[in-house]
């Protein structure tokens, strides 16, 4: 007979969003699964979710499954057999592995050798009679971040299960969950056509469930919303924003959606658009609509999960929720400009950074002092050196302004607000603005080099203060996003931060133990510089750099991560686009290093050279000068290639010099002039480390 459709509903409460979202990407894998391990065998596996259903739809599922028979050879008959011709524990145990009772393994001659075989027949099953417990079994294995139980029932999921929908083909499956037992019936969208409604085969489920105003997918239900944002803006000639994550929460809080366009009073315009927009965006889950130069507009997106018939009733209560919260927003905002944004540092005070680090005020005057170290490191002088400073002082004093408290994902762009109003400098206002950036991968860095000060302090503050308190971040654990400011202060150092971060990172420890903080000074310098260089290692090799280019660097004792960057950059260089001029280097190297000897040390006796000893001692000692130029200029490549240069005489050396010479004096002398030699790749990378490869 043909293979029929398996269709299987869990009806639900209103699910969370982002955990639908995520149930969503696992739940064909789950029954997948589950089919395969019952071997059922089956089509392709299609999910459809909404807000209260969860959906897998199964195609060419056969009614009964396939018989087979297996056979595995196990051990041969003398181990498998005692004298008695009783299974010994090597036959037992071989047939219970292959679910077979001891007596029913076959003998079997192979080449005059007897084996013993497990013949294991799988006969043909009703498909019908596995699905009630397979289906069952993926409701329960479905993980939630959190799960609930309702009314007297012990079964859990992550809101309460209201219907179960299961059919093959045409025919019911009794699926049984929290009372409930599956039917041919499911309910449609609940203001609109909530049902129940009958369905007559699996293959009907989701035609009825469009009839009866279901968007069934999360895919089609995003295409509905921009397609209807597209016309909107056609005929308003405004500008949507659409960011993902409000747009992935929207799509996953309504079956049908609807946009509608709904306006508040202008007069909230005089309010930061970045606050409004939040009011929208992340407290209601309303699209704000820009005009054409960028400004905010007075009207914003609602998706609607209600009917469309009562569009005027729906936009007015949306309407007059973000009136509220935008009557808060303006409040809020008006209060706050009564007082200077330094008004607002002392009661940082009252705000406790890190338990052991003291409060946010206390972190301020750590952030002015390390920024003018940092300012002066980076060469910044006169006013810009000032604004560094007093952006330190102001950066963290939003937060306890009323506006922060309310609207959290402001902070930072209120305190640029308040900074302008107070009459402080742009460039104030802006490194205030910018001293969170980079907040993740990828993102802008601060705009300016007062602004990349600040927000480096911010944040090697907090890295070196946690680190010293023992919090750094273990395994997979970091609570505090410590690797992600790290990787923020990389990528502002790339970006044109000329700064040593060791000594930067020195400078904060000093703070910290002039503040009185008690700690392994030592122990907390060598975990920091170690975390950078993790962290900068991590990049590279993200970038396509080899582990051992990286390596053969630090093996130099290189610290600093720019010097990393740019060392293992020019190597890596060397080694793909130049390859003469880095066997030359490696076999340079390696000729030496196989010879040398460091305890003999590399103070060569002049006297004992001969012709070719002496032009190699000579150009050893061009590369030490020529190679410590270079590497003052911070002109890798150059360094490389004044390595590279020796090739030729360590070459001519060893081609007429007989370095293992029976005088022992000249024998010595030769090894400690390759002792110099590989002296002279030292501060460069350690080539032993790449040579063989």
């Amino acid at each position: 007979m043909a293979n029929k459709t398996l269709a299987f509903e869990i009806g639900t409460e209103e699910l969370p969003a982002f955990d639908l979202h995520d149930a969503t990407t696992k739940l064909g894998s789950i029954a997948a699964k589950a089919l395969d391990s019952a071997k059922i065998p089956h089509g392709t596996v299609d999910v459809y979710t909404t807000p209260r259903r969860l959906i897998v739809l199964v195609a060419d599922v056969p009614e009964r499954t396939e018989s087979s028979v297996e056979e595995f050879r196990g051990p041969s008959a003398k181990i498998a057999f005692d004298e008695n011709g009783q299974p010994t524990k090597a036959a037992i145990g071989f047939a219970k592995g292959k679910g077979v009772d001891p007596s029913a393994l076959e003998r079997r001659d192979e080449n005059g050798v007897e084996y013993v075989y497990a013949v294991k027949e799988t006969p043909s099953i009703d498909v019908a009679s596995l699905l009630p417990d397979l289906l069952g079994s993926i409701i329960t294995g479905i993980e939630w971040p959190k799960s609930q139980r309702w009314g007297s029932r012990r079964e859990q999921f992550s809101r309460p299960v209201r219907w179960l929908f299961a059919m093959l083909g045409e025919t019911v499956v009794p699926v049984e969950f929290a009372g409930l037992t599956a039917g041919s019936k499911t309910l449609g969208h609940r203001f609109l056509s909530p049902g129940p409604h009958e369905v007559s085969s699996a293959d009907a489920l989701i035609d009825v469930l469009r009839a009866n105003f279901v968007v069934p997918s999360e895919a089609e239900r995003e295409a509905s919303i921009r397609e209807q944002v597209k016309a909107i803006e056609a005929e308003t000639g405004l500008v949507s924003e659409l960011p993902a994550k409000t747009m992935e929460e929207v799509v996953n809080l309504t079956e049908y959606p609807t946009v509608m366009v709904g306006e508040f009073d202008e007069l909230f315009l005089a309010v930061p658009k970045e606050i409004t927009v939040d009011a929208m965006l992340v407290h209601q889950r309303y699209f704000p609509l820009f005009n054409a130069d960028g400004s905010l507009s007075n009207k914003f997106l609602i998706t609607s999960n209600g009917n469309p018939k009562y569009h005027d009733n729906i936009v007015d209560g949306n309407q007059r929720v973000v009136a509220a919260r935008l009557y808060d927003a303006k409040f809020f905002y008006d209060e706050d400009l009564k007082q200077p944004l330094e008004a607002y540092v002392e009661k940082l005070g009252e705000v406790v950074f890190q338990e052991s680090l003291g409060t946010t005020r206390a972190k301020a005057d750590r952030l002015v002092e390390l920024a003018g170290k940092l300012s002066a490191d980076a060469g910044l002088e006169g006013q810009d050196a000032e604004d560094a400073k007093r952006a330190a002082l102001l950066c963290k004093a939003d937060l306890v302004t009323g506006a922060v408290v309310e609207f959290t994902s402001v902070q930072g762009i209120m305190g640029r607000y308040y900074a302008k109003a107070a009459g402080e400098t742009d460039q104030v206002a802006e490194a205030i603005a910018d001293h969170y950036r980079p907040r993740f991968a990828g993102d802008e860095t601060p705009a300016s080099l007062v602004g990349k000060v600040v927000a480096t302090a911010d944040k090697l503050d907090t890295i070196c203060g946690l680190f010293a308190v023992g919090q750094g971040p273990t395994g997979s654990s970091d609570p505090f996003a410590l690797r992600r400011s790290a990787i923020g202060i990389l990528a502002m150092l790339e970006d044109g931060l000329n700064v040593s971060l060791i000594s930067a990172i020195d400078e904060s420890l000093d703070i910290f133990e002039k503040n009185g903080l008690e700690f392994d000074r030592a122990e907390a310098r060598k975990a920091i510089v170690d975390f950078f260089v993790t962290r900068t290692k991590v990049m590279l090799r993200d970038r396509g750099c080899a582990a051992d280019t990286i390596d053969a660097v630090l093996a130099t004792g290189v610290e600093e991560p720019m010097v990393l960057i740019a060392r293992s950059n020019a190597l890596e260089s060397a080694r793909s686009n130049d390859k003469e001029t880095f066997e030359d280097l490696a076999i340079a190297y390696a000729r030496a290093n196989n010879l040398r000897d460091a305890e003999l040390g590399a103070d060569v006796d002049e006297a004992l050279l001969t012709e070719h000893s002496h032009a190699l001692a000579a150009a050893v000692t061009q590369a030490e000068s020529t190679v410590e130029k270079s590497l003052a200029a911070d002109d890798y490549p150059a360094a490389l290639g004044d390595l590279a240069a020796l090739r030729g005489p360590i070459d001519e050396f060893f081609d007429n010099v007989m370095v293992m010479d029976e005088d022992a004096n000249v024998r010595a002398n030769n090894i400690k002039l390759l002792n110099k030699f590989v002296s002279v790749f030292a501060n460069v990378a350690d080539f032993g480390k790449m040579a063989k490869k």
